[in-house]
């Protein structure tokens, strides 16, 4: 083996590559110190590294990887690439075959730290020498029978973790889970994320509360907070250790944009709120994973929703379907939208900051630029309408209890039915396509499973849902002071607050014209109302 060309000494790149980066077998120091030690072996200088973490090598080729893709495409910069082991490069003979042709051409060398016999170094500095080619193709081979061998088991263990109650095969969890050991200590299960399960309360709490709260309206609100609420995929990220965002367009190092976090959006919020995995439920293929009797084989013993609960989810999601239209992301963070309409043409006014000659934030009526005619638009400052709003509402109903009214879930077994119905359907036309006694049997076993939970779901009974009336103790003026202003404006629509402002006079710029104000509340009884007509009525003695 030639390690030296004249009196020039060998100029080396040091390769690390890890396909989970939580493994420690071969984790990026190991594989740095093999690195280094190859190179003193062929009295070589380490010039540069490229670490890709979290790349598979039989899904990405060399050219493909995010740091040694930009390396090989620069072959003056060094003389030799540094590898641990050969499965470190590469996993397929096409992948192999294409690296010693680029070693080739740009006459480069190759060592691998371990390998048959120690230290491997595959030399393609002499374009007439054979044995590095046909050295590199023989373990191009053997590293792609390995890498199939692995898939197979991983696969087939996957396939029986999967059929297994409460085990986890340890892949990245369905949000708002995370991986926890067995009670026995044999493997892992979920359990729920405590701070990604508040985040799915607070997004099922703004469906419930707010009747105009839509997935869009929602996943803008999440993004638009300082500092922006983590996303399924940031979160995991997070708690790996790892930076939030990376590149876009689905699959690992796909061609697309690289942006610095994943943001929310009204699929991610549908996905996540229409997943089985919320009922704890394992989900293989975007269907639950079924038992020997049909039911779902569950992933975690503490699911976030119950089947009720989720069913009650999806209706309101259903019934937001419509709503389609995103609010603009500074109306997001403004007291009185949709509360607050232009008098001239009834239309809503919106809010605008502050910017240029004027310094203070305003409530706008948008008629022109939503192409229609307003006779009297009208413009008001935000502190002065926003001041008026909470001084009004809460002059009128400060003082009242808050009596929270609360929906019950009750059951019923229709979805389930219609989801093992369906599934039922795409099964039975299988039927008849296994020449096999043992795919005939294992067809039937699933079609018995099947139709057992079905007539389980059949004969469960229909539970309707009820309404509890609480007395919560607190005021409205208490849970106005402990609010935020998204908090607030929930609060006004939710009392059906409407203000209603006229077009100013000349010379109202600095101080507040009420009587363009015209405020109103929807129709509600003071819950002290019916104890003074009492009253009233013994002392006139009606």
């Amino acid at each position: 083996m030639t390690v030296l060309l004249g009196s020039e000494q060998l100029e080396a790149l040091s390769v690390i590559r890890l396909s989970v980066r939580t493994d420690e077998t071969t984790s990026p120091t190991r594989q740095r110190e093999a690195n280094e030690r190859s190179a003193r072996a062929i009295s070589a200088r380490i010039v540069g590294e490229a670490e890709d973490l979290d790349v598979s090598a039989s899904r990405t080729t060399p050219f493909e990887r995010p740091e040694l893709g930009k390396w090989l495409a620069e072959p003056s910069r060094f003389d030799v690439i540094l590898w641990w082991r050969l499965d470190r490069a590469v996993r397929s003979m096409a992948d192999m075959h294409e690296l010693a042709k680029w070693a080739r051409t740009y006459r480069k060398m190759l060592a691998f730290a371990e390998g048959p016999g120690g230290m491997l170094t595959l030399d393609f500095r002499n374009p007439l020498d054979p044995i590095a080619e046909i050295m590199v193709t023989l373990l191009a081979f053997a590293a792609q029978m390995e890498a199939q061998a692995i898939r197979e088991r991983v696969q087939g263990a996957s396939e029986a973790i999967r059929g297994m109650a409460l085990r986890w095969r340890g892949a990245r969890p369905p949000y708002p889970y995370m991986p926890a050991p067995m009670p026995d200590g044999a493997g892992k299960t979920l359990v729920p994320d405590p701070e990604a399960v508040k985040v799915v309360e607070r997004i099922i709490r703004s469906l419930v509360e707010d009747a105009n709260a839509s997935p869009t309206s929602i996943a803008i609100e999440l993004n638009s907070e300082d500092p922006p609420v983590p996303s399924p995929r940031d979160h995991w990220a997070t708690k790996q250790g790892r930076k939030p965002g990376g590149k876009t367009g689905g699959k690992a190092y796909e061609r697309g944009s690289t942006v610095p976090r994943f943001k929310w959006s009204a699929s991610t919020i549908n996905a996540l709120l229409r997943s089985p995995t919320l009922m704890g439920q394992k989900v293989h293929a975007g269907a639950p994973v079924r038992d020997s009797t049909g039911r779902p084989v569950l992933a975690s013993e503490t699911p976030i929703l119950t089947r009720e609960e989720f069913d009650n989810v999806g209706a309101l999601l259903d019934a937001r379907k419509r709503d389609t239209v995103p609010p603009t992301r500074s109306d997001t963070n403004a007291l009185l939208l949709r509360v607050i309409q232009c008098a001239g043409c009834g239309g809503r006014m919106y809010y605008t900051k502050a910017s240029g000659k004027r310094k203070t934030n305003i409530y706008a009526c948008r008629a022109a630029t939503q192409g229609r005619r307003c006779e009297k638009p009208s413009t008001i400052k935000a502190e002065w309408a926003e001041e008026y709003v909470a001084r009004k509402f809460l002059g009128l109903v400060g003082s009242w209890e808050v009596i929270e009214t609360r929906k019950i879930a009750g059951y019923d077994p229709g979805p389930e039915i219609n989801e093992v119905s369906a599934e039922l359907e795409e099964h039975m036309k299988q039927s008849g396509r296994f020449r096999s006694e043992a795919g005939r049997r294992l067809w039937e076993e699933k079609a018995t499973a099947l139709e057992s939970r079905l007539a389980e779901l059949e004969a469960t009974p229909r539970r309707p849902p009820m309404t509890e009336v609480v007395h919560t103790g607190r005021t409205y003026r208490d849970v106005w002071d402990a609010k935020d202003d998204a908090g607030k404006r929930r609060m006004l629509l939710d009392a059906g607050a409407v203000l209603k402002v006229s077009q100013g006079r000349r010379g109202g710029k600095y101080a507040v014209d009420e009587s363009r104000f015209r405020f109103a509340i929807g129709e509600h009884d003071d819950p002290g109302a019916e104890h003074l007509a009492d009253i009233l009525a013994q002392e006139t003695g009606d």
